[in-house]
Protein backbone atom coordinates (compact mmCIF):
# COMPACT_ATOMS: atom_id res chain seq x y z
CA UNK A 1 0.00 0.00 0.00
CA UNK A 2 1.09 3.68 -0.82
CA UNK A 3 2.57 5.51 2.19
CA UNK A 4 0.08 7.83 3.54
CA UNK A 5 1.92 11.74 3.93
CA UNK A 6 0.89 12.69 7.10
CA UNK A 7 1.06 16.31 5.79
CA UNK A 8 -1.78 16.16 3.69
CA UNK A 9 -4.98 14.09 4.89
CA UNK A 10 -7.56 12.85 2.89
CA UNK A 11 -9.84 16.11 3.57
CA UNK A 12 -7.28 18.22 2.37
CA UNK A 13 -7.11 16.29 -0.97
CA UNK A 14 -10.63 16.53 -1.59
CA UNK A 15 -10.19 20.12 -1.00
CA UNK A 16 -7.54 20.88 -3.20
CA UNK A 17 -9.24 18.36 -6.29
CA UNK A 18 -12.45 20.08 -5.79
CA UNK A 19 -10.89 23.62 -6.37
CA UNK A 20 -9.26 22.37 -9.60
CA UNK A 21 -12.71 20.52 -10.79
CA UNK A 22 -14.02 24.53 -10.27
CA UNK A 23 -11.55 25.78 -12.41
CA UNK A 24 -9.44 23.70 -14.87
CA UNK A 25 -10.97 24.94 -17.82
CA UNK A 26 -9.46 23.95 -21.21
CA UNK A 27 -9.35 19.81 -21.57
CA UNK A 28 -7.04 16.99 -20.76
CA UNK A 29 -3.55 18.81 -21.76
CA UNK A 30 -4.40 22.34 -19.39
CA UNK A 31 -5.80 19.73 -16.56
CA UNK A 32 -2.18 18.34 -16.70
CA UNK A 33 -0.67 22.11 -16.61
CA UNK A 34 -2.81 23.25 -13.34
CA UNK A 35 -2.16 19.70 -11.83
CA UNK A 36 1.53 20.85 -12.33
CA UNK A 37 1.37 24.40 -11.23
CA UNK A 38 -0.58 23.11 -7.81
CA UNK A 39 1.25 19.97 -6.68
CA UNK A 40 4.79 20.60 -8.21
CA UNK A 41 5.52 24.39 -8.15
CA UNK A 42 3.02 25.07 -5.42
CA UNK A 43 3.01 22.72 -2.79
CA UNK A 44 6.31 20.32 -4.02
CA UNK A 45 4.28 17.24 -3.54
CA UNK A 46 6.76 16.15 -5.92
CA UNK A 47 9.79 16.99 -8.63
CA UNK A 48 9.43 17.50 -12.05
CA UNK A 49 10.79 14.15 -13.11
CA UNK A 50 8.49 12.38 -10.48
CA UNK A 51 5.76 14.25 -12.31
CA UNK A 52 6.90 13.54 -15.66
CA UNK A 53 6.62 9.18 -14.70
CA UNK A 54 3.23 9.88 -13.79
CA UNK A 55 2.24 11.32 -16.66
CA UNK A 56 4.28 9.19 -19.01
CA UNK A 57 2.62 6.11 -17.10
CA UNK A 58 -1.35 7.38 -17.62
CA UNK A 59 -0.66 8.10 -21.52
CA UNK A 60 -0.16 4.53 -21.78
CA UNK A 61 -3.32 3.54 -20.00
CA UNK A 62 -6.71 3.46 -21.87
CA UNK A 63 -8.63 6.01 -20.22
CA UNK A 64 -8.76 9.93 -19.65
CA UNK A 65 -5.07 10.77 -18.95
CA UNK A 66 -5.80 13.38 -16.73
CA UNK A 67 -7.92 12.18 -14.32
CA UNK A 68 -5.89 9.08 -14.38
CA UNK A 69 -2.72 11.54 -13.14
CA UNK A 70 -5.29 12.98 -10.31
CA UNK A 71 -6.05 9.20 -9.32
CA UNK A 72 -2.47 8.40 -9.34
CA UNK A 73 -1.80 11.61 -7.46
CA UNK A 74 -4.38 11.35 -4.52
CA UNK A 75 -2.99 7.66 -4.50
CA UNK A 76 0.70 8.25 -3.75
CA UNK A 77 0.01 11.44 -1.19
CA UNK A 78 -2.94 9.82 1.17
CA UNK A 79 -3.46 6.06 -0.48
CA UNK A 80 -6.24 4.84 -1.63
CA UNK A 81 -8.91 7.52 0.69
CA UNK A 82 -6.73 9.84 -1.12
CA UNK A 83 -7.19 8.38 -4.37
CA UNK A 84 -11.19 8.80 -4.42
CA UNK A 85 -10.46 11.90 -2.66
CA UNK A 86 -8.94 13.36 -6.07
CA UNK A 87 -11.48 11.40 -8.00
CA UNK A 88 -14.27 12.79 -6.13
CA UNK A 89 -13.00 16.33 -6.06
CA UNK A 90 -12.10 16.55 -9.66
CA UNK A 91 -15.24 14.84 -11.33
CA UNK A 92 -18.09 16.04 -8.91
CA UNK A 93 -18.61 19.83 -10.29
CA UNK A 94 -18.38 18.60 -13.76
CA UNK A 95 -20.75 15.72 -13.39
CA UNK A 96 -23.25 17.83 -11.22
CA UNK A 97 -23.46 20.17 -14.15
CA UNK A 98 -24.01 17.73 -16.89
CA UNK A 99 -26.60 16.27 -14.81
CA UNK A 100 -27.70 19.52 -14.63
CA UNK A 101 -28.12 20.19 -18.09
CA UNK A 102 -29.70 16.80 -18.92
CA UNK A 103 -32.57 18.14 -16.60
CA UNK A 104 -32.90 21.15 -18.88
CA UNK A 105 -31.20 23.61 -16.28
CA UNK A 106 -28.21 24.27 -17.60
CA UNK A 107 -26.87 25.49 -21.17
CA UNK A 108 -26.94 29.31 -20.86
CA UNK A 109 -26.79 31.23 -24.24
CA UNK A 110 -26.04 34.49 -22.10
CA UNK A 111 -23.06 36.20 -23.39
CA UNK A 112 -21.59 36.91 -20.21
CA UNK A 113 -21.71 33.43 -19.39
CA UNK A 114 -19.90 32.85 -22.82
CA UNK A 115 -17.30 35.71 -22.12
CA UNK A 116 -16.56 33.77 -18.72
CA UNK A 117 -15.89 30.70 -19.93
CA UNK A 118 -13.87 32.25 -22.91
CA UNK A 119 -11.61 34.10 -20.34
CA UNK A 120 -11.27 30.92 -18.18
CA UNK A 121 -9.88 29.12 -21.01
CA UNK A 122 -7.41 31.84 -22.31
CA UNK A 123 -5.71 31.04 -18.52
CA UNK A 124 -5.70 27.64 -19.08
CA UNK A 125 -3.34 28.41 -22.45
CA UNK A 126 -1.38 30.26 -19.99
CA UNK A 127 -0.80 27.30 -17.40
CA UNK A 128 -0.08 24.97 -20.06
CA UNK A 129 2.39 27.30 -21.55
CA UNK A 130 4.04 27.85 -17.65
CA UNK A 131 4.05 24.10 -17.13
CA UNK A 132 5.85 23.33 -20.36
CA UNK A 133 8.49 25.81 -19.86
CA UNK A 134 8.70 24.67 -16.10
CA UNK A 135 9.21 20.81 -17.13
CA UNK A 136 11.83 22.45 -20.45
CA UNK A 137 13.67 23.61 -17.61
CA UNK A 138 13.38 20.86 -15.32
CA UNK A 139 13.81 17.86 -17.48
CA UNK A 140 15.85 18.96 -20.46
CA UNK A 141 19.33 20.59 -19.04
CA UNK A 142 21.54 19.23 -21.56
CA UNK A 143 21.37 18.80 -25.53
CA UNK A 144 20.25 15.44 -25.31
CA UNK A 145 17.33 15.83 -23.47
CA UNK A 146 16.50 18.97 -25.46
CA UNK A 147 16.78 16.98 -28.97
CA UNK A 148 14.26 14.28 -27.65
CA UNK A 149 11.89 16.81 -26.47
CA UNK A 150 11.74 19.23 -29.47
CA UNK A 151 12.32 15.86 -32.24
CA UNK A 152 8.72 14.58 -29.82
CA UNK A 153 7.29 17.87 -30.20
CA UNK A 154 8.12 17.83 -34.15
CA UNK A 155 6.79 14.84 -34.30
CA UNK A 156 3.20 14.93 -32.65
CA UNK A 157 2.62 18.48 -34.32
CA UNK A 158 2.84 16.53 -37.87
CA UNK A 159 1.31 13.33 -36.75
CA UNK A 160 -1.31 13.42 -34.32
CA UNK A 161 -3.70 10.49 -32.48
CA UNK A 162 -2.97 8.09 -29.10
CA UNK A 163 -1.16 5.93 -30.93
CA UNK A 164 1.54 8.59 -32.26
CA UNK A 165 1.73 9.57 -28.18
CA UNK A 166 2.76 6.21 -27.48
CA UNK A 167 5.24 5.73 -30.14
CA UNK A 168 6.60 9.19 -28.94
CA UNK A 169 6.88 8.17 -25.61
CA UNK A 170 8.38 4.77 -26.46
CA UNK A 171 10.89 6.06 -28.90
CA UNK A 172 11.82 8.53 -25.95
CA UNK A 173 12.85 5.84 -23.63
CA UNK A 174 14.59 3.89 -26.25
CA UNK A 175 16.52 7.25 -27.01
CA UNK A 176 17.03 7.70 -23.25
CA UNK A 177 18.63 4.08 -22.82
CA UNK A 178 21.11 5.05 -26.46
CA UNK A 179 22.23 8.93 -25.70
CA UNK A 180 21.99 9.82 -22.01
CA UNK A 181 24.90 8.60 -19.60
CA UNK A 182 23.93 6.17 -17.04
CA UNK A 183 26.35 7.90 -14.22
CA UNK A 184 25.14 11.13 -15.48
CA UNK A 185 21.65 10.20 -14.73
CA UNK A 186 21.74 8.41 -11.33
CA UNK A 187 23.62 11.13 -10.12
CA UNK A 188 20.60 13.16 -11.10
CA UNK A 189 17.54 11.01 -9.93
CA UNK A 190 20.00 10.42 -6.46
CA UNK A 191 18.84 13.57 -4.91
CA UNK A 192 15.34 12.78 -5.64
CA UNK A 193 12.59 11.77 -3.12
CA UNK A 194 11.23 9.19 -3.19
CA UNK A 195 8.00 9.56 -5.32
CA UNK A 196 5.92 7.45 -3.21
CA UNK A 197 4.82 4.74 -6.86
CA UNK A 198 5.43 1.83 -3.76
CA UNK A 199 2.33 -0.10 -4.38
CA UNK A 200 2.08 -3.71 -3.29
CA UNK A 201 2.51 -6.78 -6.19
CA UNK A 202 -0.60 -8.18 -4.77
CA UNK A 203 -2.24 -4.88 -5.05
CA UNK A 204 -1.30 -4.74 -8.60
CA UNK A 205 -1.88 -8.11 -9.68
CA UNK A 206 -5.45 -7.74 -8.17
CA UNK A 207 -6.19 -4.27 -9.85
CA UNK A 208 -5.24 -5.78 -13.29
CA UNK A 209 -7.55 -9.38 -12.63
CA UNK A 210 -10.71 -7.00 -11.61
CA UNK A 211 -9.97 -4.76 -14.45
CA UNK A 212 -9.73 -8.06 -16.87
CA UNK A 213 -12.65 -9.44 -15.24
CA UNK A 214 -15.35 -7.04 -15.70
CA UNK A 215 -13.98 -6.00 -19.18
CA UNK A 216 -14.70 -10.05 -20.45
CA UNK A 217 -16.99 -10.82 -17.42
CA UNK A 218 -20.10 -8.08 -17.80
CA UNK A 219 -20.47 -9.19 -21.76
CA UNK A 220 -20.75 -12.75 -20.59
CA UNK A 221 -23.24 -11.74 -17.69
CA UNK A 222 -25.57 -9.96 -19.86
CA UNK A 223 -25.98 -13.44 -22.02
CA UNK A 224 -27.51 -14.44 -18.70
CA UNK A 225 -28.69 -11.82 -16.52
CA UNK A 226 -29.94 -9.15 -19.71
CA UNK A 227 -31.07 -6.12 -18.49
CA UNK A 228 -30.76 -2.45 -19.86
CA UNK A 229 -28.91 -1.49 -16.26
CA UNK A 230 -26.45 -4.15 -16.85
CA UNK A 231 -26.28 -3.01 -20.72
CA UNK A 232 -25.49 0.59 -19.04
CA UNK A 233 -23.49 -0.52 -17.35
CA UNK A 234 -20.87 -2.60 -19.66
CA UNK A 235 -20.91 0.14 -22.56
CA UNK A 236 -19.60 2.80 -20.69
CA UNK A 237 -17.08 0.23 -18.64
CA UNK A 238 -16.02 -0.62 -21.82
CA UNK A 239 -15.60 3.32 -23.32
CA UNK A 240 -12.98 3.50 -20.18
CA UNK A 241 -11.20 0.57 -20.62
CA UNK A 242 -10.45 0.42 -24.27
CA UNK A 243 -10.27 4.04 -25.98
CA UNK A 244 -6.37 5.34 -25.32
CA UNK A 245 -6.03 9.30 -25.46
CA UNK A 246 -9.35 10.09 -23.61
CA UNK A 247 -11.12 12.86 -24.46
CA UNK A 248 -12.41 13.35 -28.24
CA UNK A 249 -11.03 9.95 -28.63
CA UNK A 250 -13.78 8.23 -27.13
CA UNK A 251 -16.57 10.39 -28.91
CA UNK A 252 -17.35 7.83 -31.37
CA UNK A 253 -17.43 4.75 -28.92
CA UNK A 254 -19.96 6.85 -26.66
CA UNK A 255 -22.17 7.93 -29.33
CA UNK A 256 -22.09 3.97 -30.87
CA UNK A 257 -23.24 3.13 -27.16
CA UNK A 258 -25.37 5.56 -27.35
CA UNK A 259 -27.37 6.28 -29.88
CA UNK A 260 -26.38 2.68 -31.63
CA UNK A 261 -28.50 1.15 -28.98
CA UNK A 262 -31.30 3.57 -29.41
CA UNK A 263 -31.53 5.60 -26.16
CA UNK A 264 -31.44 8.88 -27.77
CA UNK A 265 -31.07 10.49 -30.39
CA UNK A 266 -28.02 12.34 -32.34
CA UNK A 267 -29.31 15.76 -31.41
CA UNK A 268 -29.77 14.91 -27.37
CA UNK A 269 -26.28 13.42 -27.96
CA UNK A 270 -24.66 16.37 -29.37
CA UNK A 271 -26.23 18.43 -27.27
CA UNK A 272 -24.52 16.97 -24.30
CA UNK A 273 -21.34 17.32 -25.77
CA UNK A 274 -21.63 20.73 -26.32
CA UNK A 275 -22.00 21.99 -22.75
CA UNK A 276 -19.11 19.48 -22.31
CA UNK A 277 -16.98 21.44 -23.59
CA UNK A 278 -18.46 24.67 -21.43
CA UNK A 279 -17.66 22.89 -18.24
CA UNK A 280 -14.00 22.64 -16.30
CA UNK A 281 -12.82 19.04 -15.10
CA UNK A 282 -12.74 15.78 -17.12
CA UNK A 283 -14.67 15.34 -20.90
CA UNK A 284 -15.44 11.84 -19.63
CA UNK A 285 -18.02 13.19 -17.32
CA UNK A 286 -20.13 13.14 -20.66
CA UNK A 287 -20.78 10.03 -19.11
CA UNK A 288 -23.34 11.54 -16.41
CA UNK A 289 -25.59 13.45 -19.16
CA UNK A 290 -25.45 10.30 -21.24
CA UNK A 291 -26.73 7.97 -18.62
CA UNK A 292 -29.08 10.87 -17.09
CA UNK A 293 -30.75 11.85 -20.67
CA UNK A 294 -31.19 8.85 -22.21
CA UNK A 295 -34.40 6.85 -22.76
CA UNK A 296 -33.01 3.31 -21.16
CA UNK A 297 -34.05 2.36 -17.67
CA UNK A 298 -32.42 3.61 -15.14
CA UNK A 299 -32.01 7.15 -16.24
CA UNK A 300 -31.94 10.74 -14.41
CA UNK A 301 -29.64 10.96 -11.58
CA UNK A 302 -29.55 7.12 -11.38
CA UNK A 303 -28.67 6.14 -14.90
CA UNK A 304 -26.11 9.08 -14.62
CA UNK A 305 -24.29 8.34 -11.54
CA UNK A 306 -24.35 4.32 -13.04
CA UNK A 307 -22.69 5.82 -16.26
CA UNK A 308 -19.86 8.11 -14.36
CA UNK A 309 -19.03 5.18 -12.31
CA UNK A 310 -19.05 2.58 -15.32
CA UNK A 311 -16.80 4.76 -17.22
CA UNK A 312 -14.38 5.52 -14.22
CA UNK A 313 -13.94 2.03 -13.31
CA UNK A 314 -11.38 1.12 -15.35
CA UNK A 315 -9.22 3.67 -14.11
CA UNK A 316 -9.53 2.80 -10.54
CA UNK A 317 -8.02 -0.83 -11.60
CA UNK A 318 -5.91 0.84 -14.02
CA UNK A 319 -3.93 3.24 -11.99
CA UNK A 320 -2.50 1.37 -8.82
CA UNK A 321 -2.00 -1.83 -11.62
CA UNK A 322 0.27 0.40 -13.42
CA UNK A 323 2.02 2.24 -10.41
CA UNK A 324 3.15 -1.31 -9.12
CA UNK A 325 4.95 -1.64 -12.30
CA UNK A 326 6.13 1.02 -12.72
CA UNK A 327 8.26 1.04 -9.13
CA UNK A 328 9.34 -1.93 -10.74
CA UNK A 329 10.59 -1.28 -13.83
CA UNK A 330 11.98 2.36 -12.74
CA UNK A 331 14.15 1.42 -9.90
CA UNK A 332 16.58 -1.03 -12.53
CA UNK A 333 19.47 0.93 -12.95
CA UNK A 334 19.86 0.90 -16.40
CA UNK A 335 16.07 2.19 -16.17
CA UNK A 336 17.36 5.56 -15.33
CA UNK A 337 18.31 7.07 -18.71
CA UNK A 338 15.29 5.56 -20.31
CA UNK A 339 12.99 7.30 -17.27
CA UNK A 340 14.84 10.66 -18.37
CA UNK A 341 14.10 10.15 -22.23
CA UNK A 342 10.54 9.35 -21.26
CA UNK A 343 10.65 12.79 -19.05
CA UNK A 344 12.18 14.73 -22.15
CA UNK A 345 9.43 13.49 -24.52
CA UNK A 346 6.49 14.14 -22.07
CA UNK A 347 7.72 17.69 -22.08
CA UNK A 348 7.67 17.92 -26.16
CA UNK A 349 4.07 15.82 -25.94
CA UNK A 350 2.60 18.79 -23.54
CA UNK A 351 4.72 21.25 -26.07
CA UNK A 352 2.87 19.76 -29.37
CA UNK A 353 -0.45 19.83 -27.39
CA UNK A 354 0.11 24.00 -26.20
CA UNK A 355 -0.72 24.64 -30.13
CA UNK A 356 -3.41 21.83 -30.91
CA UNK A 357 -5.68 21.25 -29.81
CA UNK A 358 -5.30 23.57 -26.86
CA UNK A 359 -4.04 26.78 -28.50
CA UNK A 360 -6.25 26.62 -32.03
CA UNK A 361 -9.10 25.73 -29.94
CA UNK A 362 -9.22 28.59 -27.70
CA UNK A 363 -7.31 31.58 -29.06
CA UNK A 364 -8.75 32.82 -32.23
CA UNK A 365 -8.36 37.13 -31.59
CA UNK A 366 -5.34 39.36 -31.25
CA UNK A 367 -6.99 40.00 -27.76
CA UNK A 368 -7.26 36.20 -27.00
CA UNK A 369 -3.65 36.27 -27.67
CA UNK A 370 -3.08 38.96 -25.84
CA UNK A 371 -4.66 38.26 -23.08
CA UNK A 372 -3.28 34.57 -22.62
CA UNK A 373 0.30 36.43 -22.57
CA UNK A 374 -0.70 38.27 -20.13
CA UNK A 375 -1.59 35.31 -17.48
CA UNK A 376 1.74 33.76 -18.90
CA UNK A 377 3.89 36.76 -17.49
CA UNK A 378 1.59 37.09 -14.20
CA UNK A 379 2.02 33.21 -13.42
CA UNK A 380 5.68 32.84 -15.24
CA UNK A 381 7.20 36.59 -14.26
CA UNK A 382 5.06 38.02 -11.51
CA UNK A 383 4.90 34.85 -9.74
CA UNK A 384 0.83 35.54 -9.26
CA UNK A 385 -1.39 33.10 -7.35
CA UNK A 386 -2.68 30.92 -9.74
CA UNK A 387 -6.13 31.36 -8.39
CA UNK A 388 -6.01 34.68 -8.55
CA UNK A 389 -5.11 34.58 -12.63
CA UNK A 390 -8.16 32.69 -12.85
CA UNK A 391 -10.75 35.71 -11.36
CA UNK A 392 -8.65 38.08 -13.74
CA UNK A 393 -8.91 35.85 -16.83
CA UNK A 394 -12.56 35.25 -15.93
CA UNK A 395 -12.84 38.88 -15.77
CA UNK A 396 -11.26 39.78 -18.44
CA UNK A 397 -13.66 37.33 -20.39
CA UNK A 398 -16.41 39.34 -19.29
CA UNK A 399 -15.39 42.51 -19.64
CA UNK A 400 -14.38 42.10 -23.37
CA UNK A 401 -18.75 40.83 -24.21
CA UNK A 402 -19.59 44.15 -22.70
CA UNK A 403 -17.09 46.10 -25.53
Amino acid sequence: MPERKASSGVFEILVIFLRLGLTSFGGPVAHLGYFRTEFVERRKWLTDSHYGEVVALCQFLPGPASSQVGLALGLMRGGYLGALAAWVGFTLPSAAVMIAVAYGLGGSADPLVVGLVHGLKLVAVAIVAQAVIGMARSLCPDRATAGIAFAALVFLSLIGGALAQIAVIVAGAVLGLVLLRKDRIADRAAGDADPGFCVSNAVGGAASVLFLGFLFGLPLALTFWPSEALSLFEAFYRAGALVFGGGHVILPLLENAVVGKGWMNSDTFLSGYGAAQAVPGPLFTLAAYLGAAGDQSPNGLAGGALALVAIFLPSVFLVPAGLSMWARIRTAQSARSGVAGVNAAVVGLLGAALYDPIFVSIVHQPHDFALAAAGLALLQVGRVHPILVVVLGAAAGILLTMI
